[in-house]
């Protein structure tokens, strides 16, 4: 039997995430959950492929409240706004994306950290931004501004395996999933088509190819050929090295560290 061993968000996309005991899962994934994005005045997404720097900001969500900080740099507070006039955004192949910007001041302040103008919105109140019909499980499928899946999970083992054959042990944070699990066999996870925890059912539908993403350390910011090299060596499939499973919840619920994680098929 395996067990949840933590929460993880990621409230704005390509920042730093933060643990929680417990959460809200939501058809969208976990509640607040990358519902947030970094992008040009145009609206086109940006992520740590091209700005390593968003890896350093540290956001903490109360209320309706964010607080963004980084290291020598003087923070930022401000309300969520999820209602307005909305803009279009576009990330990956989803064009079009109805979301909310945040206003002149998170603005000035990721532009002024990142070196670049860039706006900071919010996904608009209602709009579903659908999954790939090849592996969404419902046409009702959705998420938020996750690279394509609600929900992303790995196995304390699979990351114990991948270390293995590393000269330098990575952390987890490398692979920024939201559901870590433990007590079962490396890439246990790979075989698992449906789970539950508590009430709520999810559906495994799909390999997590890594990007170079997984090589930047959210510390130094430095760069390497790890994990990609290793993976690429004994995890390469069609589409590129997975590590970790992309999930859809099938309905709404709480989870909390400490559940049992009921393999269902």
């Amino acid at each position: 039997m395996t067990i949840l061993s933590n929460l993880t968000y990621y409230p704005i996309k390509a920042c730093r995430g933060f643990d929680t005991a417990e959460s809200q899962v939501e058809r969208m994934g976990l509640a607040n959950d990358r519902r947030m994005m970094v992008v040009t005045p145009e609206g086109e997404f940006l992520t740590q492929r091209e700005h390593a720097k968003l890896a350093l900001i540290t956001p903490a969500l109360k209320n309706d409240s964010v607080t963004l900080s980084a290291p020598d740099f003087d923070s930022i507070q401000f309300a969520v706004q999820k209602t307005g006039i909305p803009m279009s955004v576009n990330i990956w192949k989803s064009k079009g994306v109805s979301a909310i910007d945040q206003g002149d001041e998170s603005a000035q302040w990721l532009s002024d950290w990142l070196g670049v103008s860039v706006r900071l919105v919010h996904i608009a109140d209602g709009f579903k931004r659908k999954l790939n019909p090849e592996f969404a499980v419902s046409a009702e499928d959705h998420t938020g501004f996750a690279d394509g899946y609600p929900i992303l999970i790995i196995s304390e083992a699979s990351l114990q395996d991948l270390n293995s054959r590393l000269d330098s042990a990575l952390p987890m944070n490398r692979f920024r999933p939201n559901l870590v699990v433990k007590d079962c066999e490396p890439f246990a996870e790979d075989a698992w088509k449906r789970i539950k925890i508590g009430d709520v059912e999810m559906a495994l539908v799909k390999p997590c190819p890594r990007c170079e993403v997984t090589t930047i350390d959210k510390e130094t910011l430095e760069t390497s050929r790890e994990p990609l090299k290793t993976l690429g060596g004994y995890r390469k499939r069609e589409g590129g090295a997975m590590f970790g499973m992309n999930v859809i919840p099938l309905n709404e619920g709480w989870i909390k560290t400490g559940m049992s994680v009921e393999i269902l098929e």
